[in-house]
């Protein structure tokens, strides 16, 4: 059978890492990269897990984005992303709870 040989630049670290998660499977790392890429193939999904938890940061955003959202300053919906990358640009936008007020 003939082999490809790919090349992945990764920290040291991650490596290391990855390398005692697959010694605790069982297997080494590159029967689990030969796997995923597998399934890549097999499903052409892709599939993140993340488990860390939020940080400080995202929890604050999070939150702001809700009030802002109960307030009613949510984006009128566009069909391109000239129109939309206008509106952000736009000091003078109006957002959709804005928009119905006129409307009215």
């Amino acid at each position: 059978m003939n082999y490809a040989i790919v090349n992945l630049k990764i920290d040291p670290k991650m490596k290391r890492e990855a390398q005692l998660i697959a010694s605790e499977f069982g297997v080494p790392l590159s029967t689990l990269l030969k796997s995923y890429i597998k399934q890549l193939i097999r499903t052409k999904r892709v599939i993140l897990d993340v488990s860390e938890e939020p940080s400080e940061y995202l929890i604050k955003s999070l939150e702001e984005a809700k009030k802002d959202r109960r307030k009613g300053y949510i984006s009128p919906t566009f069909d391109n992303t000239k129109d939309a990358f206008a509106w952000l640009d736009n000091p003078r936008r109006k957002y959709e709870n804005q928009l119905r007020k006129r409307v009215r």
